[in-house]
């Protein structure tokens, strides 16, 4: 397969000048290899993720490859097409002959973030994310790629709570010649001990770092203590790992012990398969939601029961005790049984009110006498 894809190396290549080519908004993104820019595209009007190499770092992990045909970070995204891995449209060179991948801009946070807030929505979606990325791996492993670098760094969670795996660089083919001995590359905290002791590897390394990314996702730290290089890795891999049940006393027993299998050391005790690790935590995630739903099902039956058994007023009319005031209407009055109206009880349409007769003061002195007003119609 990877002869047939990657056999022939291009002696030359088209550059292409990305500030003509994209329109550069701003940097989403910088890893250790690479920088990473939310851009459009002007050639094809849409809106993407530009990803531009660092050209030395690029060639200094090339070499380590040397005579091994190994295929680009660009080769081999082209080949992957799963809904939780992100879509890689094009790449190519810059006037500086960086490699360049033209990819789909994913809206949402960095599973990292996620992770180290352990908000709610990371406790409600937990299971699920952890399902995608075993799904997006275990794809993978089927194109007959080792990832090496699965981490929640490289993890995106779009705003519709799917996830993306988003960074290829350290992908090598899951043949004898890079399953070799050597190749020590990777994020430190998440290598397997096989990696580490420079032992021969292959898919398991990556099961292993999934795991390590789980019992994160769970306690917010790592199954030993963190460490920031190979030197400081080496001092911890012959310990056991830190039992999650231990920082999280309340985990699902049967997610524990997938997460914990998961970290063995031998790799011939972890899971053989990401499927295998994955259709546990599936299995449990049933079984969760289930007793959830019960739950929700008896609390719900449990308050009718409850209203069901208050007792009821004598009138059906709850307005009937209220009294009238501004605002709040009283209960309408009854009318008569009788729909005959008496002339007695029509209002008079053409009634004046009365108006009262001015009453003329004592004069305090005598004056001549003059007549009162006349008075007005009664």
């Amino acid at each position: 397969m990877f002869e047939k894809l990657f056999g022939r190396k291009k002696s030359g290549h088209e550059q292409t000048d990305i500030t003509k080519r994209f329109n550069l908004h701003n940097r989403v993104g910088q890893g250790s290899m690479s920088k990473v820019w939310k851009a459009t595209d002007l050639r094809h009007g849409r809106l993407v993720a530009l990803k531009v190499l660092d050209k030395q770092k690029t060639q200094e992990y090339e070499a380590r490859f040397t005579g091994r045909n190994k295929p680009s970070e660009g080769e081999v995204a082209l080949t992957l097409n799963h809904p939780n891995i992100v879509k890689t449209y094009e790449y190519g060179w810059t006037t500086d002959d960086e490699m360049f991948l033209v990819m789909e801009f994913v809206e949402g946070v960095g599973l990292s973030l996620l992770v180290d807030l352990q908000n709610e929505e990371m406790k409600r979606y937990r299971l699920r994310y952890m399902i995608q990325i075993g799904e997006a791996l275990h794809y993978f492993h089927q194109q007959n790629w080792i990832h090496r670098d699965i981490c929640p760094r490289n993890v995106m969670v779009a705003e519709d709570k799917t996830i993306k795996l988003i960074d290829f660089g350290l992908v090598v083919p899951n043949t004898p010649e890079f399953r070799k001995p050597g190749n020590r590359t990777g994020t430190a905290s998440y290598m397997a001990p096989e990696l580490i002791k420079r032992q021969p590897t292959d898919h398991r390394l990556d099961i292993f770092s999934f795991s390590v990314t789980c019992f994160e996702m769970y306690s917010r730290r790592f199954p030993w203590d963190a460490a920031l290089t190979i030197d400081a890795v080496l001092q911890h891999i012959n310990k056991p790992p830190l039992n999650i049940t231990e920082v999280v006393p309340n985990i699902d027993r049967q997610i524990g012990e997938t997460i914990m299998k998961g970290l063995a050391a031998n790799p011939a005790d972890r899971w053989q398969t990401v499927s295998e690790m994955i259709g546990q935590i599936r299995e449990a995630e049933a079984r969760i939601v289930k007793a959830a739903r019960a739950a929700a099902a008896s609390r719900t039956a449990a308050k009718s029961s409850q209203i069901a058994a208050e007792p009821k007023t004598s009138s059906s009319d709850p307005t009937k005790d209220l009294p009238a005031s501004p605002g709040i209407p009283g209960p309408a009055a009854k009318p008569a049984a009788s729909t005959k109206t008496t002339a007695a009880s029509k209002p008079a349409a053409s009634a004046k009110p009365p108006v009262a007769k001015p009453v003329a003061a004592k004069p305090a002195t005598k004056v001549p006498e003059k007549k009162p007003p006349a008075e007005p119609n009664a």
